[in-house]
């Protein structure tokens, strides 16, 4: 069971993340003097807790750097707290659920009382328990079908979670599908000349065009995964056995497995992903070859190690 002072430190952590993103700058008093912390240790514990948190995924922007730099409060690759939240009904469920229990611990606020109120209210609007029925199509993804099934282009502008960047794409949709409550369309990219899969409800603007494409002649499996590309940085890891669970979680290729130590190569669209991998796996892992992801570790190492000087 979740103790009162946990759920106090998770209520304040959870509202001191937003704030300072919102507030590039703010100082190392500001902060504690705002939400509460009666020293700067107390502080910097927990942006220990969220160093290396965030969404699962394999671009920057998925996890979040927190570090004291000086006399700053600085919140780094956290981007999507700046975005309007899309959940699933298990996200929202989860996030319901979480709220309640703050709220049942007296150490609720009015700004936490509100939104549970109002996702309550989205997720069981007429009774007292929860239920959640399955998201209805979005609009975009009956014209999606249609362009897949007549293979004819279509035109997208797109929002990258993982880069958080707004692009125009030619896209020629292959397959249409659901997974984990939200809706995505497979197919070939012509900005990155690669297979990709874009999430529906991050596309906001779509036209169907007139031009046919030739579709594969044996069409992916319907599944959210990530597509290395040439621009991709790549690395060569060395992996102990309490760190296998890498291969199931990452896109690697293992170069060679002897059962004590398996090396893999890892690619990423930025350095800095690997970066953090490495500094979560600790003594679990090495890094064999990798110029950038090294001196990006290096340079996260030095952020780290600012904040104890």
């Amino acid at each position: 069971m979740t103790s009162s002072r946990t759920a106090f430190r998770l209520t304040r952590i959870l509202a001191m993340l937003p704030w300072v993103i919102a507030n590039p700058g703010a100082t190392i008093d500001e902060v504690c003097e705002r939400f509460g912390y009666e020293n700067h240790e107390d502080l910097a514990r927990d942006l220990d807790v969220v160093f290396v948190c965030g969404l699962p995924g394999y671009g920057p922007g998925d996890l979040m750097v927190a570090y004291i730099d000086d006399d700053e409060v600085v919140v780094d690759a956290a981007d999507y707290f700046g975005r309007a939240p899309r959940l699933s009904p298990t996200e929202a469920l989860s996030m319901l659920a979480a709220g309640m229990a703050v709220l049942s611990s007296g150490l609720g606020s009015p700004v936490l009382e509100s939104a549970v109120d109002k996702l309550a209210a989205t997720v069981a609007p007429d009774t007292d328990g929860l239920a959640v029925d399955v998201p209805a199509e979005p609009d975009l993804v009956g014209p999606l079908k249609e362009a897949a099934a007549s293979h004819r282009v279509v035109e997208i502008t797109y929002t990258s979670l993982s880069r958080g960047e707004t692009t125009r794409r030619a896209v020629e949709p292959w397959v249409v599908f659901a997974s984990l409550g939200n809706w995505y369309v497979t197919g070939y990219c012509r900005l990155a000349q690669a297979e990709r899969v874009f999430r529906v409800d991050r596309i906001r603007d779509l036209v169907v065009t007139e031009e046919t494409f030739e579709p594969p002649v044996e069409r992916p499996d319907p599944q959210v995964r990530y597509t290395p590309s040439e621009d991709d940085v790549r690395c060569k890891i060395a992996l102990a056995p309490a760190a296998r669970w890498v291969l199931d979680y990452y896109p690697v290729d293992v170069v060679s497995d002897s059962g004590d130590e398996v090396v893999i190569e890892f690619s990423a669209s930025d350095p800095s992903v690997a970066a953090r991998l490495l500094l979560r796996l600790g003594d679990r892992a090495r890094l064999i070859e990798g110029d950038e992801v090294r001196a990006a570790l290096s340079d996260l190492g030095n952020r780290i190690l600012a904040r104890y000087r």
